[in-house]
């Protein structure tokens, strides 16, 4: 039975806690979850009291991507620009927090789960922590070109090439290695690292924070082209729509490139 899922926040001593709520999906995005993100972004923005947000995961994961039920409806290509815009905007509220955000990933972190935690400012990996984009082998949609911007800030442009070319699946050490996590926590102290980390953003000064965050974010973003086109041909072949539905009738999709 699919569950609805829920986004949580929580705010405490100047620490908001936010919480992909649908541990037995791998907190799997439903379009109603990113809505309650959304307002969890708005409600952080609008408290002045917040000087950290720290995101996680229920369970043994990050967030495993979109619900892939959320795409049988979609009929053409303006129902993937549609979508994208939406994932971008939700994304860019993220983001946009003023304050420092770090991003508690024990488990996977695939397709919108990695786009959402390479969205956050820091990361922290339990050695189960994984992350990618698999979508050449899976559904055979696209991201966007903000998403792929984001990627590519984050991971360089031949490991960016790696992962979503091949598919291929960062383990909790490449991510310390390249740079994109901080450190490999054991699951017992992930929490009390995590704390010990949002205590220190606290502890700093808050107006530096915020310009050294919003100067990354234009220099990330600058010069970002129109991808229209592209989300066009990939939401609109039929690849899309054979990727979506042996997906969810696990199985292995057969391609045509058309």
């Amino acid at each position: 039975m699919r569950t609805t899922g829920a986004v949580e926040l929580a705010i405490s001593g100047g620490v908001a806690s936010v919480l992909f709520k649908r541990p037995e999906l791998q907190n799997a995005m439903t379009f109603a979850m990113y809505g309650q993100l959304a307002r969890a972004c708005a409600q952080i923005s609008e408290d002045n009291s917040v000087r950290a947000v720290v995101f996680r995961g229920a369970g043994d994961a990050f967030v495993a991507g979109t619900d892939i039920n959320e795409f049988r409806d979609f009929k053409t290509a303006e129902d993937g620009i549609n979508y994208e815009r939406h994932i971008d905007a939700t994304v860019e509220l993220v983001e946009r927090i003023a304050v420092p955000t770090l991003a508690v990933v024990t488990g996977a972190a695939m397709g919108g789960g990695f786009v959402l935690a390479a969205a956050c400012d820091l990361r922290l990996a339990t050695p189960r922590a994984r992350f990618g984009v698999p979508i050449a082998r899976t559904v055979g949609n696209c991201l966007s070109m903000a998403s792929t911007a984001r990627l590519v800030a984050a991971l360089g442009v031949s490991r960016a090439k790696r992962m979503l070319l091949l598919a291929h699946i960062m383990e909790a050490e490449e991510a310390v290695a390249c740079g994109f996590a901080l450190e490999i926590v054991a699951p017992a102290e992930i929490a009390r690292r995590a704390a010990e980390l949002a205590g220190v953003l606290c502890s700093s000064a808050p107006i530096t924070l915020r310009v050294v965050k919003e100067a990354i974010r234009r220099l990330a973003l600058s010069g970002l082209a129109n991808g229209d086109d592209l989300v066009r041909i990939a939401y609109g072949s039929s690849d899309f729509n054979e990727g979506v539905c042996a997906f969810l009738e696990k199985r292995a999709p057969l391609w045509t490139a058309s």
